[in-house]
């Protein structure tokens, strides 16, 4: 499909509009964030402890981190339209599966499966790539995320709120529905975009070591994921802060639960505006020390006695602010790496993403206590954003070596 041809919405012979990317992208962002307020009321209702419970964070993310692997590389063999389908169609199957579930392990077990969802995070990104060149792709996929962060902003608020008047299971009704609405969008806008590999399934996935072993290819997708580890880590430990350290009630968290969309918003808005006039490693760089200064800000705050809920959560903009400006063009340039491994590369990068966000999140979740209050998160935070500095550097010394050579 050729980007010179204008996109008609609803009419798959030409590309996608992009209201239809941006809805595929924030439904993972609406399947992750809507219940997480509810996690201690989960707790209780199954009779089980919060850290058994936050395992429909880390587990869902760590489920999303394999299916990563394997849906990028599928998506380059047989198209991004049949793959998003499919997965869309096993989201809702065990979307319904969580909401009927009577113990807390069959939920988790459809909570792992839910991961399927993952589909048009990673493929909406894919899409974008197969249709702009790498600086206008880094501007799109920050449009396109800047549209689906409002999804983490709104969706805690209802789901909180949801969950006090109709209970938890109101939260996975609702995504069932949503989901099926957009699976209908996507069926009728959504045409292909990826040119066929040629490539047989086991040939495609003998490409991840031309990815593996580029430098570029890790410097990007570990910033991304650094960058991301901050938030991560928040959303693992963030319900137990509200409510146990903070004595915020399920509705009220809502509302403060979503302060790092605030940030992601204005963060991708620059992306989407700048990317391809300031360039991609300026970008990345930028947003990660934006993190790396917030947290560290936020630490020096809390230590010196000035611990609140409106502090706590206000800080955490930075942290969206950040990531909204690292990881659409730490995203860009690892799927730029090799172009002609776009689904691929955006299935790796999005797998070391999240495979480090689903331990990071069971980490905060795990280790902090009534004792140790909000400490282990925000060293986990400010660890982390500073990795993702270190991670753009060593793209931006590869980029370097890589001129000399051809200068010489």
């Amino acid at each position: 499909m050729s980007i010179a041809q204008p996109a008609r919405f609803l009419d798959r012979s030409t590309p996608p509009h992009i209201m239809t990317l941006v809805l595929l992208a924030g439904m993972s962002a609406l399947v992750m964030n809507i219940f997480v307020p509810s996690l201690k009321i989960m707790a209780d209702w199954y009779q089980t402890d919060y850290a058994t419970m936050q395992l429909a964070v880390s587990l869902y993310l760590g489920v999303n981190a394999a299916l990563q692997l394997v849906v990028g590389t599928l998506s380059d063999r047989f198209g991004r339209r049949p793959v998003i389908l499919w997965g869309m169609g096993i989201f809702i199957a065990a979307t319904i599966g969580c909401a009927l579930a009577p113990t807390v392990g069959m939920f988790l077990f459809f909570r792992m499966v839910q991961s399927s969802v993952v589909v048009g995070m990673v493929l909406s990104r894919a899409v974008v790539r197969d249709l702009y060149p790498p600086d206008q792709a880094a501007s799109m996929i920050g449009y396109v995320t800047m549209g689906m962060s409002l999804v983490p902003m709104i969706a805690p608020i209802i789901g909180g709120a949801f969950a006090e008047i109709f209970g938890w299971h109101a939260n996975f009704w609702l995504m069932g529905a949503i989901g099926l609405l957009i699976m209908a969008l996507a069926w009728r806008d959504l045409g292909e975009t990826a040119a066929q590999s040629g490539l047989t399934l086991r040939q495609q996935f003998a490409n991840y070591p031309e990815l593996l072993r580029s430098p570029r290819f890790w410097g990007y997708a570990l910033a991304s994921a650094f960058s991301s580890g901050a938030f991560f880590s928040y959303v693992g430990g963030a319900s137990f802060v509200g409510i146990e350290v903070f004595g915020l009630s399920t509705a009220t968290l809502g509302y403060f639960f979503g302060a790092p969309a605030v940030g992601y918003a204005a963060g991708n808005y620059i992306s989407g505006r700048y990317s391809a006039r300031i360039g991609i490693n300026t970008m990345v760089l930028s947003g990660a020390i934006i993190v790396s200064a917030g947290m560290a800000t936020l630490a020096a705050l809390f230590a010196a006695g000035w611990q609140s809920e409106w502090i706590f959560f206000g800080f955490m903009t930075t942290v969206g602010l950040g990531n909204g400006m690292c990881i659409p063009n730490a995203t860009a340039g690892a799927l730029s790496v090799r172009p002609h491994l776009a689904g691929t590369a955006s299935g790796l990068a999005g797998a070391i993403m999240l495979g480090g966000g689903a331990a990071l999140s069971q980490m905060a979740g795990t280790m902090l206590t009534p004792d140790t209050g909000a400490w282990p998160l925000l060293w986990m935070m400010l660890g982390t954003s500073l990795a993702s500095i270190c991670a753009i550097g060593l793209v931006i010394w590869r980029e370097r070596q890589i001129r000399g050579l051809d200068l010489a």
